[in-house]
C-alpha cells in the first residue's frame, strides 16, 4: 500500500506548526517585556522600540496566517500543545495518580502493572 501525501495539507501543517511556535515565543517575549517594564529595567525609548517590534511581529504573523489560510490550523496546534502541557503538569503535580493511570493502562493492555512500594501480587 503506497503512502499518499497531500502536499497542500503538509505545507499548511508545517507552516502552521512554525507559526504556532513563533506565536508562543512572541507571548513569552511579551511577558518578559512586561516584567522588565514593571521592574524599571527598560528606559522609555527601549520600551517604545520593543513595543513596536512586538506589534510588527504580531502583524507579520497575522498576515502569514491569513495569506496561507492557516488560522484554524495554528489555533488547533496551540490548543493541542496547551493540552499536552496541562497533562504533563498534572502528572508532575500528582505522581501517584499518574502511576495509577499507567498501571491501569498496562492492565488494560495485558501487561504487568506498576507496583507501589510494599505492594505484592
Amino acid at each position: 500500500m503506497a503512502l499518499e501525501i497531500d502536499e497542500g495539507n503538509l505545507k499548511k501543517g508545517l507552516l502552521g506548526l512554525v507559526i504556532a511556535l513563533v506565536e508562543i515565543i512572541q507571548e513569552l517575549l511579551e511577558r518578559e517585556a512586561i516584567k522588565r517594564i514593571e521592574n524599571g529595567s527598560l528606559e522609555g525609548r527601549e520600551i517604545e522600540n520593543l513595543g513596536e517590534a512586538l506589534l510588527d511581529l504580531k502583524s507579520a504573523l497575522e498576515t502569514i496566517k491569513t495569506d496561507n489560510e492557516i488560522e484554524d490550523t495554528v489555533d488547533s496546534i496551540i490548543y493541542g500543545l496547551d493540552e499536552i502541557v496541562h497533562e504533563a503538569v498534572e502528572k508532575f503535580m500528582n505522581p501517584l495518580e499518574w502511576v495509577k493511570e499507567e498501571s491501569n493502562e498496562r492492565k488494560r493492555r495485558g501487561k504487568i502493572p506498576l507496583l507501589n512500594p510494599g505492594q505484592r501480587h
